[in-house]
């Protein structure tokens, strides 16, 4: 494992090798992928040069989208290109002492990611190396030689949770609109970027596809730019557009694949959720939600509901009918209006057809989704998050369990504020009242020694469970135990009650 200096930070001497080292490695020629035929777009010949690259050069400019590059990544029209090479030759372009942003959700580079792995099995000296990226949609395969590699997460996924649990990863607690700056201020600068992108259009663009909220700021601040070229990747619209020359090396990938997460089922109690949450929703809302069967149930339940639109950090299948019926149709939010706003995308096959190329959608990334003062804006922002459990304060547990770290801040605080500050809106904080495995209570009385508070008690405004809504906002610590009793399980009040009597002094008050 590496040591604890290494996973609190490269020094600065570390750095300074790896990104020397990345300079050395700037690709000189391009040689490949001419004659390459993706979805049926020809790369146009003169896309790619043999014309030398140059190193960074200190003074960036923009690119169409608003990216900023150095002014030797400029468009496809540039006398600079990338060099096509295997994901092989790629990742041996990447020095020990690197820090990478891997792309992130469903957008995962496997194909580089494994090319790496397999470079660290052959190579012991290959060493402190870390990654940092949002959650994957599956197991980071380099992970297995931690010798080797660290990783310090900016979300943490289901794969990385026991890495965490046993040191052989780390998690950086941040809100998901502070991320890019954390690159751009060289915080956590990379120095090498692993992304996933769209083929080359017609004039020379590829799209950073399904995730843009933190890859944007990685690919405008990372040293050493690496991409595979995925012919699945759908060709999205927003702030994702990158000059193909921006590039240092590109591995065509025609055998990539993306991640299918297909709605799953809703059960009762989550459908009982989604309706008292509908129930809350005016027509003329704008929306926020994410992934998992309480999000899905308030979908289905919005579909005879008008003028919705939607501003939030992602989304998956269950936004897709709303779309075609027109219950969504973004008419009367003042940000981008007639059209969604998000920052990445995860879900079916379907999903992926729908967006690509489709101008409905924008994508851009996580410092203007989740600015809540740009969220709050829109009229009736209505955002609805998750959570592990909820205090008798109104305290809100979302990222651990105890000391076991499950996920992140993710946006939740983001939205929340947002929609408080927005005219009409409503924060909203929702779970079962029970857990599923052991039928626990949600509802506690105190959070478990070592959870993270995500919302605090002074930003929560409603929590909802399949018992009903509990109205937070503006009541003191006596009322908001009464009305989180009365939406616990009816198995848990009665120890609740007692709980609460003990804290305040509360007598019974049920009948």
């Amino acid at each position: 494992m590496l040591p604890t200096s290494r996973r609190l930070a490269l020094s600065t001497a570390s750095r300074a090798t790896a990104a020397a080292a990345v300079a050395v490695h700037r690709p000189t020629s391009v040689a490949v992928l001419r004659q390459m035929t993706v979805r049926g777009l020809a790369y146009p010949p003169d896309m790619f040069t043999d014309a030398p690259g140059s190193a960074h050069d200190a003074i960036p400019r923009k690119v169409p989208g608003g990216m900023v590059l150095p002014r030797s990544r400029m468009g496809a029209n540039q006398a600079v290109g990338p060099k096509v090479v295997s994901a092989e030759e790629a990742v041996a372009a990447i020095p020990s002492g690197s820090r990478i942003y891997v792309h992130g959700a469903a957008c995962m580079p496997h194909v580089l990611l494994d090319a790496l792995a397999a470079r660290a099995a052959a190579d012991p000296s290959l060493k402190d190396i870390e990654f940092t990226h949002l959650h994957l949609e599956a197991t980071n395969p380099c992970m297995q030689y931690p010798d080797q590699f660290f990783t310090n997460n900016l979300f943490v996924g289901a794969g990385e949770r026991k890495n965490v649990a046993h040191g052989r990863s780390s998690y950086v607690p941040v809100f998901l609109s502070d991320m890019g700056r954390l690159m751009r201020d060289n915080i956590l600068r990379p120095d090498v970027a692993l992304l996933n992108v769209s083929p080359p259009d017609q004039h020379g663009f590829v799209t950073l596809g399904l995730e843009v909220a933190t890859a944007l700021p990685a690919a405008e601040t990372s040293r050493l730019l690496i991409a595979q070229i995925n012919p699945h990747m759908p060709a999205t619209r927003g702030s994702t557009f990158i000059p193909l020359s921006a590039f240092d090396y590109v591995v065509p990938t025609p055998h990539a694949t993306l991640p299918s997460v297909p709605l799953g089922e809703t059960s009762d109690i989550e459908r009982q959720i989604g309706e008292h949450i509908a129930a809350m929703i005016p027509d003329g809302a704008t929306l926020q939600m994410g992934i998992g069967a309480v999000p899905n149930a308030v979908l289905a339940a919005l579909k005879d509901h008008k003028h919705l639109g939607v501003h939030t950090e992602m989304f998956s299948d269950g936004l897709i009918p709303l779309l075609k019926s027109g219950a969504v149709d973004n008419s009367q939010k003042r940000y981008q209006r007639g059209r969604v706003v998000t920052s990445f995308l995860v879900g079916s096959q379907e999903l992926y057809d729908f967006v690509d190329d489709n101008p409905q959608v924008l994508l851009q990334e996580a410092a203007v989704t989740n600015d809540p003062v740009l969220i709050g804006m829109n009229p009736k922002v209505t955002a609805i998050n998750s959570a592990v459990a909820v205090d008798l304060t109104g305290q809100v547990a979302a990222d651990s369990v105890g000391t076991y770290q499950v996920s992140g801040v993710g946006g939740q605080i983001d939205f929340e504020r947002g929609a408080a500050i927005s005219r009409g809106g409503i924060p909203i904080i929702a779970l079962p009242s029970t857990n599923l495995k052991d039928g626990s209570t949600k509802i506690v009385p105190h959070l478990l020694p070592g959870s993270g508070v995500v919302t605090t008690r002074y930003h929560v405004h409603n929590v909802v469970t399949e018992y009903g809504v509990a109205r937070l906002f503006g009541h003191n610590y006596h009322e908001r135990a009464r009305r989180l009793i009365a939406i616990a399980h009816p198995d848990h009040r009665a120890e609740l009650e007692r709980e609460a009597f003990e804290r305040y002094g509360l007598k019974a008050w049920r009948v």
